[in-house]
């Protein structure tokens, strides 16, 4: 059964269904791809700090991580829907080390440079779109209707574990000793998490076609943005997560140079930074771990409208208390309504997407979602530059509360249920 809408669901229950093993080495391989991450994240700012003060080309590094969403996402769904959603990881992870392996040895020689980090972080990003896809789609077969809560919970729980717990500390000690142990360290980490799945994770994961499915190619495509654009919840959905990832990629962006450096409003060190983001990543953890019960005790559509709103609100803190204290603590709520809010809308959509689409449904909501993220990114950039940072993060704000009313005024009560009860 799955949680309500907006009502508490009813008590008494029969015993949860496990999660299972296959979903287990999913989660391992998931923890290990985003502890690399996590390095590769805050490595590669820091990096550029060493290469250029420059708002615009700081920018460049996010607007490079997100850019492949907007070329390859569509093209990377109809992929996911077609193959073993398993081999898609494992070939994307794989590709991923041998990339990171090549950007340790420019590190280790000298040689890295503004355009060879962008360009390292681009081909990162390729791969990033494949194995984020495939994992996301696959998830539905490893584990019970009623239990994605709980599994999307202990999977974001694990990123933000994994990339801000872990990674960010790892980055800021490994950057001391150069960029190639750092970009080494990742590569590393992506074969393992290859490795995991490719012995961990046994049998086919390949979606099966529905009844009618267009051959081609193009016809596939079709198919996931026609039921994109049609369905009442799906839209408003994909299109404030889209604004909101717009906006924060805009914040971001720009964001270390807030913190970081004597000059900085914030003050701190390198090393410091890291240390910092911690909260996100306890606040990360606690949010999966209630996730599932603060649905089931106030519905999806009340959880995920306030921890949205309240996640966009509390990123005024470091703007008018530029305290590191008072940031880490903002910082870790924000962990928490995050990764709620997160855990809610991933829920629905593999809920009330069909399985045979998961795979163009989420390429063609992340094309708009993820590909909006680089212009918000040199946006940022450019407003920072002409107007001041505090320009930047009062804009990112403003835009995300409107957007958050968007999604409270298209999606009812009763189109929830509405899209639940004719789920194909």
């Amino acid at each position: 059964m799955s949680a309500s809408l907006d009502t508490p669901a009813v008590s008494s229950r029969p015993p949860r269904a496990p999660l299972g093993r296959p979903f287990t080495a999913q989660l391992v391989s998931t923890g290990l791809a985003n502890l690399g991450d996590g390095v590769l994240g805050t490595l590669a700012p820091l990096v550029a700090l060493t290469l250029t003060t420059s708002p615009i080309q700081i920018s460049l590094l996010s607007a490079a991580t997100w850019l492949p969403w907007l070329l390859l996402g569509l093209a990377a769904g109809v992929v996911v829907d077609r193959v073993d959603r398993r081999r898609v990881q494992v070939l994307a992870l794989s590709v991923r080390a041998g990339v990171l392996a090549g950007g340790a040895a420019l590190g280790f020689a000298g040689a890295l440079s503004m355009p060879l980090l962008v360009a390292l972080v681009l081909v990162y990003g390729a791969t990033e779109v494949f194995a984020d896809l495939g994992a996301t789609a696959i998830v539905p077969d490893l584990v019970p209707t009623e239990r994605l809560p709980a599994a999307n919970g202990r999977v974001i729980g694990v990123q933000q574990v994994a990339n801000a717990f872990l990674g960010a500390p790892l980055a800021g000690v490994l950057v001391v000793f150069g960029a190639g142990l750092g970009f080494g360290t990742s590569a590393a980490l992506a074969a393992m998490a290859a490795l995991v799945l490719a012995v961990g994770l046994r049998g086919t994961f390949r979606a099966a076609a529905g009844e009618g499915a267009p051959s081609s190619a193009l016809g596939q495509v079709r198919e996931g943005l026609l039921f994109l654009a049609r369905h009442a919840v799906m839209r408003p959905l994909v299109l404030t997560s889209s604004v909101l990832n717009f906006a924060s990629t805009a914040y971001f962006a720009v964001f270390v140079l807030w913190a970081v450096g004597p000059t900085s409003a914030m003050g701190l060190t390198p090393t410091q930074f890291p240390l910092v983001m911690l909260g996100f990543a306890l606040g990360a953890v606690a949010g999966s771990l209630v996730a599932e019960a603060v649905v089931s005790r106030f519905g999806e559509r009340t959880t995920m409208l306030f921890m949205l709103t309240a996640s966009v609100v509390l990123m005024l803190v470091p703007v008018v208390w530029p305290n590191g204290w008072a940031v880490a603590a903002a910082v870790t709520v924000i962990g928490v309504t995050n990764t709620i809010g997160n855990v809610v809308a991933q829920s629905l959509r593999q809920r009330l997407v069909p399985g045979v689409l998961l795979g163009r449904v989420g390429g063609a909501s992340r094309t708009l979602a993820y590909g909006l993220m680089p212009l918000g990114a040199l946006l940022g950039g450019v407003v920072a530059e002409n107007a001041g940072l505090p320009a930047t993060f009062y804009g990112a704000v403003a835009l995300s509360l409107a957007a958050c009313a968007y999604l409270a005024l298209s999606v009812r009560p009763s189109d929830l249920a509405k899209a639940g009860a004719l789920r194909p």
